[in-house]
């Protein structure tokens, strides 16, 4: 099932590799320590990721292509089955796939990934958020694991917080993947454009400013982008489930707008290095989350 070849046979190696787990694992951290950039979308929130996202990251001789994909959750509304089928997908499509578990938490999330693993993916565990826990329940946790050994292919302790566990890693990840020829330039950091990236990043910063479920009942439309060397300019449409969502959305004076805006444009500025024009509006498309017409026009097509 592994491809563990030596450098001497196997000059390079490119692969898919999916990251999945429950909402809040901590997979957009965990990509973007690794990437050394912010490119996923990070919320304290769970299910802030909606679609798969890829990232590169090159690592000896490796292109390691990750996958970022939303939380493993229950289907709820048509939005959440959605995002399901994303990670299903994800899993299905990859050459080798990185199960995300908190040190805290119990074993009912990865018996849920095996489930789902129909097509019997090769994985590794990777126990993330290990500052959070004691040695002692670490070594538990570990002990936990040690059941369904012959499922997994390896268990790597890990924590973005304190650095540790990132080289173990994509040692581990590189042993893994297939020969191949690079699959994308060595520059490049992700597949995603730049209209995807504005978009996510415009979402970050309405899960970061608004509280309760204001945030999962809304999306953004990027309307148009006009690139110069020096300056982008953007137009986005914030949508809303509710007109008295909107009246939240807005502010007081336009002042919730205005601060989801300058926070939005600094993460721009700082991702593209360019100033950013940024003109944020806000329209009531009701019942967009339940809706498959509306959902696709937003770019969730359902396969």
């Amino acid at each position: 099932m592994s491809h563990d070849i030596s450098s001497n046979q196997c000059p390079t190696k490119a692969g898919f590799v999916a990251v999945v787990g429950r909402p809040n694992a901590g997979k957009s951290t965990l990509l973007n320590w690794l990437v050394g950039e912010k490119l996923a979308m990070v919320s304290k929130k769970a299910q802030a990721t909606r679609k798969r996202m890829n990232i590169i990251v090159m690592h000896d001789h490796a292109q390691i292509i990750f996958v970022d994909t939303p939380g493993i959750h229950e289907k709820e509304r048509l939005l959440n089955q959605f995002m399901l089928s994303e990670a299903v997908k994800a899993i299905g499509d990859c050459d080798l796939v990185l199960f995300l578990s908190p040190a805290k938490d119990k074993l009912t999330h990865y018996k849920k990934f095996l489930e789902l693993n129909t097509k019997k993916r090769p994985h590794i565990v990777v126990l993330t958020k290990i500052d959070e826990v004691s040695q002692e329940d670490l070594l538990t946790k570990i002990a936990e694991f040690q059941p369904y050994q012959d499922q997994f292919l390896a268990l790597i302790p890990l924590s973005v917080t304190k650095g540790v566990g990132k080289d173990q890693l994509l040692d581990e990840i590189v042993k893994h993947l297939p020969c191949s020829p690079w699959l994308y330039d060595p520059e490049l950091l992700t597949t995603t454009n730049i209209r995807e990236i504005y978009r996510e990043m415009i979402r970050e910063s309405i899960f970061e400013n608004l509280s309760d479920e204001i945030p999962y009942e809304t999306d953004v439309i990027i309307e148009k982008i006009d690139e110069q060397p020096h300056l982008d300019r953007v137009q986005a449409t914030i949508v809303a489930e509710k007109k008295s969502q909107k009246m939240i959305i807005v502010g007081r004076g336009g002042s919730t707008i205005k601060r989801i805006g300058r926070d939005a444009r600094l993460k721009m500025e700082q991702f593209s290095g360019k100033k950013i024009y940024l003109e944020l509006f806000v329209s009531v498309k009701s019942g967009w989350s339940k809706n498959k017409k509306m959902l696709s026009e937003l770019g969730y097509n359902f396969l």
